[in-house]
């Protein structure tokens, strides 16, 4: 605890002796046990804050489908559809796009740019806001769009009532991921785990609350999820803007953030399309089940797993937010050597954390189903599509890390590439031909994103392998 105070108290001290103290006799002689162990220390330091972050973040649609679940078969398929939708039409463009911070703060503050991060993020602020506005115009029509794509219209009804009522919480989630990168890039996350850990358990308050108190039903599902997001908002934006600590990093509100914002949206596109192209393809598979016979109990299935998928992905999303520092952190700084042995270990760390998950994964196939549903249908064939999970998960987490390293170098454009050849050259088609034409139904969907997994781990596997880690501290000048 006299460690993290101390941290607290002079980020700007205690983080660059945290993460720059292998020098370039070092680096040039390689590393040793220590070095190694040193390494691993410094990114469970920002890993296990920002797993914790991911997930109680993750934890507010998941609690708020939980709650809707209980009131029945079509508010459950109704919310789980419409949380889908928002997903892939609003949450995953706005966390694309802000995750450009990562690689323009990171690679700023290990440069010692210390004002360029209030600028960054300011600059993310103007973008993802403006964009929020025509996002939330799609949600306030989608029902209207379901319909128009083939869904059932009775579900299609109840998913758009539940996004338009989650409509001001787009809002709140555009600056909760740019404050969230601000603090991330500087190592400074344990105020983001503790506004985390608040907001979460107030949401289990206030969905209960309007839900079932109050007899919102559906309806207060989603406006919890509004609620709690602006709480998250308001906590951090106080600390960034009255805490000592980020005096050197927030300056307060400058004109500077508007005159270059275009080089943000030129990495922010990439950014977007590398994330949407990942995200949409597991939410397709939800849209997808509309379509097979008996669309009621397939989507509810399917949504509950991908919440699963999403709950478990939120400890690989922390793996990777950290190694995405420490690889920025490092090439800012102009440490190669330092940023090459950061990937090596946290690919190591990946690979336990898969296993371990993928094997509790197949232990609680029969008992979880329980925790979203009463349906006996429902149980059984959750039970049934674990296995599948676990293997996912386990290929997703992995990817995950090399993503987050690829940010850090600011590869967004190669992994766009990447990306759009393992989910929609490979995935989608794949899980078409095992759902509809070899008749597997929502299992076969799962298995069409498990091929796209391991098409895309193969590539992130094969570019990290072959990268040149003193030219990529060169082309990260790009960014300072």
């Amino acid at each position: 605890m006299a460690e993290v105070s101390s941290s607290l108290k002079n980020p700007l001290v205690q983080n660059q002796e945290r993460n720059y103290g292998i020098d370039a006799e070092t680096s040039q002689q390689g590393f040793g046990r220590d070095d190694v162990i040193e390494e691993a220390k410094k990114q469970l330091w920002l890993a296990g804050p920002l797993i914790a972050v991911s997930l109680m973040q993750c934890s507010l649609q998941i609690t708020s489908i939980m709650y809707v679940g209980h009131l029945g078969e079509l508010p459950l398929s109704g919310a789980s559809l419409g949380s889908s939708f928002a997903s892939v039409t609003g949450y995953s463009i706005l966390l694309g796009m802000g995750s450009a911070l990562e690689t323009l703060c990171g690679q700023a503050y290990g440069a010692k740019r210390y004002h360029m991060l209030g600028v960054h993020m300011q600059r993310g602020i103007l973008t993802l806001l403006a964009v929020s506005i025509p996002l939330a115009l799609i949600w306030f029509y989608t029902s209207t769009i379901l319909i128009a794509f083939g869904q059932d219209h009775e579900i299609s009804n109840e998913a758009g009532t539940f996004n338009r009522w989650m409509m001001p919480s787009l809002f709140a989630y555009s600056l909760l991921q740019c404050l969230n990168r601000f603090l991330q890039t500087q190592n400074n996350v344990f105020p983001m785990m503790i506004s985390s850990g608040i907001t979460a358990f107030l949401h289990i308050i206030i969905c209960w609350a309007l839900c079932f108190k109050f007899g919102l039903g559906s309806k207060g599902a989603a406006l919890a999820i509004s609620i709690s997001y602006w709480v998250n908002v308001l906590l951090l934006a106080s600390y960034v803007m009255f805490s000592p600590v980020c005096k050197n990093t927030w300056t307060g509100f400058t004109k500077e953030a508007l005159h270059d914002i275009l080089s943000f949206i030129k990495l922010a596109i990439p950014s977007a399309i590398m994330i949407c192209f990942e995200y949409w393809t597991f939410e397709m598979v939800v849209l997808l089940s509309g379509l097979l016979p008996n669309p009621k109990l397939e989507t509810s299935v399917l949504s509950i797993s991908l919440n699963t998928c999403w709950m478990v992905y939120m400890i690989s999303v922390g793996l990777g937010s950290a190694i995405s520092t420490r690889v920025s952190n490092e090439l800012g700084a102009g440490r190669p050597q330092s940023a090459r042995l950061a990937l090596q270990v946290m690919v190591t760390v990946a690979l336990s954390e898969g296993a371990a998950i993928a094997i509790a994964t197949v232990l609680v196939r029969r008992v979880w189903g329980v925790l979203y549903s009463n349906e006996n249908e429902v149980i059984r064939y959750v039970a049934e599509m674990m296995p599948l999970l676990a293997l996912s998960d386990f290929l997703d987490g992995f990817q995950c890390v090399l993503s987050g390293a690829a940010r850090g170098c600011g590869w967004q454009n190669l992994c766009v590439c990447i990306n759009l050849g393992a989910y929609y050259v490979v995935g989608i088609p794949s899980a078409v031909l095992f759902a509809f034409i070899l008749h597997i139904g929502g299992m076969g969907l799962w298995m069409g994103i498990i091929c796209a997994l391991f098409v895309q781990v193969t590539a992130l596997v094969a570019v990290n392998a072959c990268t040149d880690w003193h030219q990529e501290v060169n082309l990260s000048q790009t960014y300072n």
